[in-house]
């Protein structure tokens, strides 16, 4: 991974490691039948199950055991033909069992990577573990007349399934952490297995980081900080973490181990509690949940289910079309957007060209639209056509950017969009000859100024050139018969 800022930490080395939390793409919940749905009314999608009321036995959802087991592949990850759930104790008014189910000593899957190329470098970061485990609910503490008294509970996303990503400490800087989540994001989304959406809670994690000193083995005392759910909120506790763990130790203080949050009004973590143990949690077998038994049949029809992940695509897009780490990986996020680059790719013939439009002007408009790709009203190979009107010289660069914004807001062949809209660029010999004649005339001071020898006064000439010809001649037409009639004989 990248080399520690010095700057952030000193004589520090850092070591980060994240658990990271994704909501299983399922209608209904982990253990019963109740939606596992974003957004509705406060618990209104809850039952005896989820709400652990006496009585009520867990039924594991068979999909969302299938949707852990194809990230747990996605990664690299060992699957084990049999884990176990187990009851993890802790009290917190939003956990209305006073367990969660989890899985402890018997995960579903382990080892793994996630690996990805960035800037001529390959970064590696190795897991420890994907198991499925239920969410809790959720304490509410502002939006209520007596917020300042009272915390509110929603207990709709108590169960709602989740796979817990656990990595080694192989992380060594804040922005590498949150490289690390989008990449994460990314082939998660790209197997179909969550949508991630971190503004609705699909995606968080919990970053653990300690300090040690330079050349040292050991690791220091480590600070969880919970629940991050952006990559901005997780590079930034992170910096402020590793910043103030550094000013303790040049202090001459004792770090703590420790659970904080963070807080992004004061742009600060803070303390929460002291970090627990997994001995303080009580992990014992969930005695309601007979162990999950996944057949070598089963594992290898998930296996060939699934779709190109994005890494592969990364390297294959480089590869094949010559394109940079950053170019070959912006396009390989999606692979709605990988398949609109080769199509475009092969409707212009030219990569790079395609390449830049794709990442630059389109995505700039997509954007501004609140559209992706997939609902852009410029096809793959109109937009190649575009692109091969440019390289041609029919259009220039700033016509074809106009012409782009008129396909997007009402559709047409770019062909003509341009012809319509009068931004067909002249070539003609005979016509830009006609036009160079009467502007050499007009300037015959700076005629006699490029045969003298000044050769830079051609470039004003071709501009009052094109000028002339209300910006539709062709520029680089333009320049050579320019130069031409300035270097041919003299009448």
């Amino acid at each position: 991974m990248a080399a520690l800022d010095s700057r952030q930490a000193g004589a520090y080395g850092v070591v980060i490691g994240l658990e990271v939390h994704a909501q299983l793409a399922t209608a209904g919940k982990l253990f019963c039948g109740c939606s596992a749905g974003f957004g509705a009314p406060p618990n209104t999608h809850t039952c005896p199950t989820c709400l652990g009321l006496p009585g009520s036995l867990p039924t594991p959802n068979a999909r969302a055991i299938d949707l852990a087991v194809l990230v747990a592949l996605a990664l690299g990850c060992t699957v084990s033909p049999v884990s176990r759930f187990a009851r993890k104790h802790y009290f917190y008014p939003d956990l209305p069992k006073g367990y969660q189910i989890t899985q402890h000593d018997c995960p579903l899957a382990s080892g793994g990577a996630l690996t990805w190329r960035d800037a001529g470098r390959t970064c590696t970061v190795r897991l420890v573990r994907v198991h499925l485990e239920e969410d809790a609910g959720k304490s509410l503490h502002e939006g209520f007349g007596d917020s300042s008294a009272s915390a509110y509970l929603d207990f709709n996303r108590c169960g709602v399934p989740l796979v817990e990503i656990v990595t080694a400490p192989d992380l060594a800087a804040a922005a590498d952490a949150a490289e690390f989540m989008r990449r994460l994001r990314s082939t998660l989304v790209a197997i179909g297995a969550s949508d991630a959406t971190m503004e609705a809670g699909g995606l968080r994690c919990d970053a653990n980081v300690s300090l040690r000193r330079r050349g040292e083995a050991g690791l220091g005392p480590r600070t969880e900080i919970k629940n991050l759910n952006s990559y901005r909120a997780l590079q930034r506790a992170l910096d402020f973490e590793i910043a103030r763990q550094a000013r303790v130790l040049d202090a001459g203080g004792r770090l703590e181990t420790e659970t904080r949050q963070w807080d992004e009004s004061g742009a600060r973590t803070i303390v929460m509690r002291t970090k627990e143990d997994a001995e303080d949690y009580r992990y014992f077998p969930e005695p309601d949940l007979p162990p999950i038994v996944l057949a070598a049949e089963r594992i290898a029809r998930l296996r060939e289910s699934l779709p190109e992940l994005p890494h592969a695509r990364q390297l294959r897009l480089a590869s094949a079309y010559g394109l940079s780490d950053d170019d070959a990986g912006a396009l390989a996020r999606t692979a709605a957007l990988a398949a609109y680059f080769e199509q475009a790719a092969a409707a212009c013939g030219d990569p790079a060209a395609a390449c830049v439009w794709v990442r630059g002007e389109l995505s700039r408009r997509l954007d501004e639209a609140g559209l992706d790709i997939q609902h852009s009203r410029v096809g793959p190979e109109s937009l190649g056509a575009l692109v091969r009107m440019v390289s041609a010289g029919t259009v220039s660069a700033s016509a074809a950017k106009q012409i782009l914004a008129r396909m997007m807001a009402s559709g047409g062949a770019p062909e003509a969009v341009a012809a319509a809209e009068g931004l067909l660029q002249e070539s003609a010999p005979d016509a830009l000859g006609a036009i160079v004649d009467e502007t050499l005339s007009t300037h015959p001071d700076q005629v006699a100024q490029y045969r003298a020898g000044k050769r830079a006064v051609a470039g004003f000439l071709v501009g009052q050139a094109i000028r002339a010809s209300g910006g539709r001649a062709n520029p680089a037409a333009v320049d050579r018969l320019v130069r031409a009639r300035l270097d041919g004989p003299q009448t």
